[in-house]
């Protein structure tokens, strides 16, 4: 049995977890968990799992079958991702945004394994995150569909041995439109994603296609690859999830259904590869696999990415300000599409250059970037 401290318990990749939980009662056990705002179904789901520790994201009187501890905000989310039972545990990071930063830190400081689906917490502070889990002896498994393919293409391989990685990529909601046409798309037209089920933030950051450039970052940190060697490939079936080239050019890929519910069982079971009983991959009904390339002077947040990782420093956590600040002003109606990548590109222009940057730093200078660019943009 398997004790999981779950942080983002509401929200897309918690509540699929939760579904993963409920088809394997006798492998996971929910020990803590962090709610959202949504307190009819929290409330219902801490009846239902029963965890020893809750966290609110604000205090509230809330009547309850039994005695959990209950806590509350920020520091409530450090106390489930530091949290330690008598069995094997590990801490399941399914916040959005960059409140997944300072959890993940917590968790490999109290030395718990960690379940990755906060793109953030590498984004920003990779180069931090990643030398602190090895110093700590903390493994970071990744529940992006894409990493965790890569994940188990490299398993038994060399190292030295990895040409290249290709990370795949449906091409969102927009991927048929040119430049000129999104001038005036809508929220709705974004929201509409052709291939997967996800939350508003990581559906408006795949039509950007900003997610592919945050996976970027992600697969440097977490398999330790320079960017100029990781690639990214539009694929429109979401079937094969990543591939990786090797020196002697043989290429392997994980094939399976769009269903973000199997990395999540994986990164929840390894080594194992537990049932599933979700929609197979019947290869006849696929007709064929596509592949294109992906285009920088259509897709500009892919190439602020690279920029900002090629940059190194501040320069990640200056795109994921830019872009969570300017994501969060689209879905309110105060900017249009294409502002979004005007936004970053204004921001990764600036001179952050700093030396010895701590998690403080990063902190401070992603809430210093949103909201300055919430207030400049909100008010026009």
């Amino acid at each position: 049995m398997k004790d999981l401290y779950l942080l983002g318990s509401t929200g897309s990749i918690g509540s699929q977890t939760l579904d993963i939980v409920r088809a394997n009662k006798d492998k996971f056990n929910i020990k803590a968990m962090s709610m959202g705002r949504d307190l009819k179904k929290s409330l219902s789901l801490i009846e239902e799992f029963k965890p020893e520790l809750v966290c609110f994201r604000e205090r509230c009187d809330v009547s309850l079958s039994y005695s959990p501890k209950i806590v509350y905000g920020d520091e409530g989310l450090l106390e489930v991702a530091s949290y330690k039972t008598k069995n094997q545990g590990l801490v399941v990071n399914a916040l959005v945004g960059h409140a997944g930063l300072k959890p993940t830190i917590e968790a490999i400081k109290a030395g718990n394994d960690v379940a990755l689906a906060n793109k953030e917490t590498l984004v920003m502070a990779g180069f931090i995150v990643m030398p602190l889990a090895r110093k700590m002896g903390v493994h970071i498994f990744p529940i992006d569909s894409e990493h965790s393919a890569i994940w188990q293409c490299i398993r038994g391989e060399k190292h030295e041995d990895i040409k290249s990685l290709i990370i795949t990529a449906s091409g969102g909601s927009f991927r048929d439109k040119s430049r000129e046409e999104l001038l005036n798309v809508t929220l709705e037209d974004a929201l509409n994603h052709p291939n997967w089920s996800m939350g508003k933030k990581i559906t408006i950051d795949s039509a950007t296609m900003m997610n592919k450039g945050f996976e970027v970052i992600e697969a440097h940190y977490l398999f330790d690859i320079a960017p100029e060697n990781i690639k990214t490939i539009l694929h429109r079936q979401s079937v094969v999830h990543s591939l990786v080239e090797f020196n002697d050019l043989s290429v392997k890929a994980v094939l399976a259904s769009p269903d973000m519910r199997m990395p999540i069982l994986y990164a929840l079971s390894y080594p194992d590869h537990l049932n599933y009983a979700g929609k197979p991959l019947v290869l006849e009904d696929v007709f064929k696999l596509t592949f294109e390339p992906l285009s920088h002077e259509r897709y500009k947040c892919l190439e602020y990415a690279y920029m900002a990782i090629k940059k190194g420093g501040l320069y990640p956590c200056v795109l994921n300000a830019a872009n969570e600040a300017a994501v969060m002003l689209f879905i309110s109606g105060k900017i249009k599409f294409l502002d979004i990548e005007r936004i970053i590109y204004s921001e990764i222009s600036k001179n952050y250059d700093k030396d010895n940057i701590t998690i403080d730093d990063i902190i401070n200078c992603d809430k210093e970037i949103q909201e300055r660019i919430t207030k400049e943009w909100g008010n026009r």
